[in-house]
Formats: C-alpha cells, structure tokens, sequence
C-alpha cells in the first residue's frame, strides 16, 4: 500500500535546501573562479583543477544513492552535507585572498576548501533527491523536482546579484566577508526547511521497504546500468552537462577580458545567466505539458544553447558594443528549458525499471553530470589556457571554447531524439501544469 508521502509545503520545504545549496556553490564555482584568475592573474586552469577535483568526488553519489534504497535516512546526511558545504565555502573565500601574497599556501588551503565543497554537494544533493523520489507520489514527481530546481537557481540568481552588489569596491576582505555571510545563512536556512521533513512524512513504497530484503550494492548498480533506458540517459547527461559546464569557469573571466567588466559587475551577469535559466524553467513548468512534450522540449533547448553560445563569439568579435547582457541571458533561458525538460524525463525514467532502485538511478544520472561537470570545468579553462599560450588572443582562445560547446550541444540533441523514440511506463507520467496550477490553488 502507498501513501501519499510528501505535500506541497514539504517539497517547497526541499526546495529551500537547494536555494541554500545553490548560493554557495554560486559563489565558489563562478564570482571565486574569477578573481583568481582576472584579479591575481593565475593561470585559469588553477580554479578549474579545484572545481574538477569537487566534483570527482561525487562519483561517489551512486553509493549514497543505494544507501537510501536500503532505507538510510536522509536528513543527517543533508544536515551534515550542507555544514561540511558551507566550511567549505568560507574557506574558500579564505584560501583565495591567500594566494594573493602565499600561492602555495592558498592553494593547498582552496584544495582542502575544495574537497569540503565536493563531499558537501554529493551528501546534501543527493540525500535531498533521493527523498524527492522516495516521498513524493509518482503523480507529484515531475512538478515536485521543477519547483526544487527553480528553487536552486533562484538560489543562484539572488545570491550572485545580491553579492555582485556587495562586492564593490571590491576588495579581499570583502570577499571573504560576504561568502563567510553566505555560508551561515545558507545552512541555517537548510536546517530550518529540513528539521523534522522525514519523520513526519510516509515513504510513498512503504510496504515495499519493510519486506525486501537487503540488496547488494555492486547487484544493484549492475542492474541499473543494464536497464537501456537508464544507460542512454546516462550518456545524454554526460554529454549535454559536458556542453553546460564548459562555460561555467570562464564565462565571467571572458566578461572580464574581452568588455572589462568589473568583478561585481561580472557576478551580476552570472546573476542574469542564472536569472535566465529560471525564465526558461518557469516557462517549461507552466506549458511544457500542453505544447510539445519534455523530450521535444529538451532538443529545443539544446539547439537553442548552442546558438547563444555562437552568438557569444560573435559578440566577442563586435566587442564593446555587443548586447552582452541579453546574449548571455539568452543562454541561460535555454539552457533552462533544456534542464527542465530533462528533469521530467528523469523523474519519470528514476521509478521506470526495477522497483526499489530510485535512489540508484539517481546516484548514477548524479555521478554522470558531476563528472561531466569536473571534466568541463577543467577542460574548458586548459583550453583557454592552451589556446591562448598558441594564437596570443584570449578571444580567440574564448571563442574556441563556445564553439566546442556549441556543437557538443547539438550532439545532444540527437541523443535527446534517441531517448523520444523509447516509451516510458504510463504509470510513471504526471502532467506537471495540471499538477501546478492544483499546488497554486491550494487543491493539491
């Protein structure tokens, strides 16, 4: 017998971990990146060891994944997550003004911070999903993970601009300051949203949970891989994170080169990237299910990155007269429509296969984009490097790095037609509009 596992205010309640999340990841993955690189003039590929290096460590999701199917409880791991998460924020802020007059120093301080940073993401995102998955009824699913993704890049949005804001003048202290201040709020309001979530809610396959007997981790990750469904989303990810993370660590030294942008400055178009991702959410949300379907949506959002990304060489070659600003909007709102698609497809195809694998398949879909993100993050700023030690044009050497992306885009784009042509079970599909516009007027 199912419950109805969570409602509304439990999943907003979710979502606000992964506002909490999603402010400090901003602020050390995009504004710390930064300055290392335009204002301590360090090779780029220095914040994009440390960003590969967190997320090499989420390969590791997978196993946090199985725990859940095996019925660990999620909630010391999100708590424990996202303090390990914010110490590791501050500190990174710390092991940056470091490197200003002790590289070494500071480096093997932002590579502790960054290990921190790493376990913190894995154990909080993963826990917090998994109890998506398992709390939420299949007809919530979809709607459920739209609000608590929306909710991580409002996260994004409010803290980049908000900080951008702050920063300047900008200084070191400032900057440690103000992430220091990020990193307390952040956790508490995580404990807040999560206290007490778990116990007071019924797991959706309790009767399932209770007969079972205990899987084998290795059996179950075996059995996850096999499933074709599984696999072939698991390389889309891969392959569409890959074209999305690329970017991620030279998009606001690019703003900094090329249109001289300030370091507060910068951050708000990080803001306004990220402002753009929640546009494109909130438009899939609202009429992804009336007009097209998520796979249709997924493929439009996947051409569509990649010609914003073109349009951002372009934009190189204009220069200062370049609507800078809306380019990289437009980006962010594809990039946004391509994500939400996704996440449907994802939470239907989490319970499509073998029952009681959920948190599996989420550990695996997980460990897949971190991965593709460590590589991205890392390959693009070497590539950077590489190309500008050659040609002796950071344009040139940007816009080498939008291009790949670009067409690692549309190659996603023809997995995403693949996983079109496969079927998911009827009894997984929700209708997230018919399912939001119930949660608005209070009938959900």
């Amino acid at each position: 017998m199912q419950g109805e596992g969570l409602g509304w205010w439990g999943i907003v309640r979710l979502g606000l971990v992964q506002t909490a999340l999603g402010a400090i990841i901003v602020l050390t993955t995009s504004t710390l990146n930064r300055v290392m690189v335009v204002e301590l003039a360090l090779p780029a590929m220095l914040p994009g060891a440390l960003v590969a290096w967190h997320y090499a460590l989420q390969i590791l999701r997978p196993r946090w994944g199985f725990g859940a199917d095996a019925g660990r409880r999620s909630t010391p791991f999100i708590i424990g997550g996202m303090a390990t998460l914010a110490v590791g924020g501050a500190l990174a802020a710390v092991a940056t003004a470091t490197m200003a007059s002790h590289v070494l120093l500071g480096a093997g301080l932002a590579a502790l911070a960054f290990t921190l940073i790493g376990a913190g993401v894995g154990a909080a995102g993963t826990s917090l999903l998994v109890l998506l998955a398992k709390r939420v009824a299949p007809r919530r699913r979809v709607p459920a993970a739209t609000i608590v993704w929306l909710m991580m890049i409002a996260g994004f949005a409010v803290t980049a601009g908000t900080a951008g804001h702050f920063l300047d003048p900008f200084t070191l202290t400032r900057l440690v300051t103000i992430t220091s201040i990020v990193s307390v709020l952040a956790f508490s309001l995580a404990v807040v949203a999560v206290w007490g979530l778990e116990t007071s809610s019924v797991s959706v396959d309790a009767g399932r949970q209770a007969k079972r007997p205990k899987p084998d981790f290795r059996a179950a990750l075996a059995e996850v891989w096999a499933e074709p469904q599984a696999r072939l989303f698991s390389i889309f990810i891969f392959v569409s994170m890959l074209a999305y993370s690329a970017q991620d660590l030279i998009l606001e030294p690019f703003a900094g080169s090329i249109f001289g942008l300030t370091p507060g400055q910068s951050t708000q178009l990080s803001g306004l990237q990220n402002g753009g991702v929640f546009s494109g959410m909130v438009l899939i949300a609202l009429i992804g299910s009336r007009f097209g379907t998520p796979q249709g949506w997924t493929i439009a959002g996947c051409i569509g990155s990649a010609a914003a990304l073109v349009a951002l060489v372009v934009g190189g070659e204009v220069g200062q007269g370049w609507p800078i600003a809306p380019t990289v909007y437009v980006l962010g709102f594809m990039n946004g429509v391509y994500a939400a698609s996704a996440i449907g497809s994802m939470m239907a195809l989490a319970g499509a296969g073998k029952a009681d694998r959920e948190g599996t398949r989420m550990g695996v879909w997980g460990a897949s984009q971190a991965i593709a993100f460590g590589l991205g993050g890392t390959l693009g700023t070497v590539a950077v490097d590489a190309t500008r030690a050659v040609l002796g044009s950071p344009l040139s050497a940007y816009g080498s790095v939008f291009l790949a992306e670009a067409l690692l885009f549309l190659v996603s784009a023809g997995l995403a037609t693949r996983i079109a042509a496969q079927k998911i079970p009827a009894r997984m599909r929700a209708e997230p509009s018919a399912d939001l516009i119930a949660m608005a007027s209070g009938r959900g």
